[in-house]
């Protein structure tokens, strides 16, 4: 038990490098949380369901975290920070790591049948702060989820979401290989593809108004002396 406790302190260290030791991360509300929760769903299991939900209300009044008792969550979950809502069926896998004000949240089934209604999150997923992943889908293996995104469908393995609704993003080769990306994408050289589109366009724009000031400005040098120039819609320019 000693020895997966310090395994555990060492993957949240590896992940934030604000403590100076293993002790302080005994106090991170993130650590706590999951604490109660491993004992929260033995009592879930146990069909124990209101002493389940006094220990999930102690844990959320003590560390800020709600965790459903009926979560499912592998080795080494880690929550940086607190605020973060899991919803009763979620599945987390392990090395998951989610930062501040992040909802695992769930759908109203439309026939009324109770079910699967939480995300579920594979290993090594990374989930940025304030991030929103609703709905029974799937956050492949791997996958960032960058800070205040709205995840609604699949995310494939690997993949960086960003966005409202997220979208997949390009992430240069060197960040994709890092082992740890903190908040869930890099922070330079990123850009949402729905960003660069506008981006293109405007561009576009600014050339072409460029263009029509030349042409504007050729027609008032051609321009007999003493006439003053002809509308363009005259000359047949729009």
């Amino acid at each position: 038990m000693i020895r997966n406790l310090i395994t555990y302190l060492d993957s949240v260290k590896s992940r934030d490098p604000a403590p100076r030791s293993r002790a302080e991360i005994l106090l991170y509300p993130g650590v706590w949380s999951l604490a109660f929760h491993r004992v929260a769903h033995r009592l879930y299991r146990a069909r124990l369901f209101f002493l389940a939900r006094v220990v999930n209300h102690a844990s959320r009044f003590l560390t800020g975290n709600d965790i459903h008792p009926g979560a499912r969550i592998g080795k080494r979950f880690f929550i940086d920070h607190g605020f973060t809502v899991i919803g009763e069926t979620a599945e987390i896998g392990d090395d998951v790591t989610l930062y501040q004000n992040v909802t695992l949240g769930g759908t109203d089934p439309a026939n009324g049948i109770a079910g699967k209604r939480h995300p579920t999150l594979h290993d090594g997923v990374i989930v940025g702060s304030g991030a929103q992943v609703l709905g029974p889908i799937q956050v492949g293996a791997r996958a960032r989820v960058g800070a205040n995104a709205v995840v609604t469908k699949d995310v494939a393995e690997g993949a960086t979401m960003v966005g409202i609704p997220a979208r997949a993003m390009l992430v240069d080769v060197t960040a994709y290989q890092r082992d740890f990306v903190p908040y869930g994408t890099p922070c330079s050289d990123c850009f949402d593809p729905e960003k660069q589109k506008l981006e293109l366009l405007q561009c576009e724009v600014e050339r072409l108004q460029a263009r029509l000031s030349e042409l504007m400005a050729e027609r008032r040098g051609s321009a007999p002396s003493g006439h003053e120039p002809m509308p363009m819609r005259e000359h047949g320019l729009r």
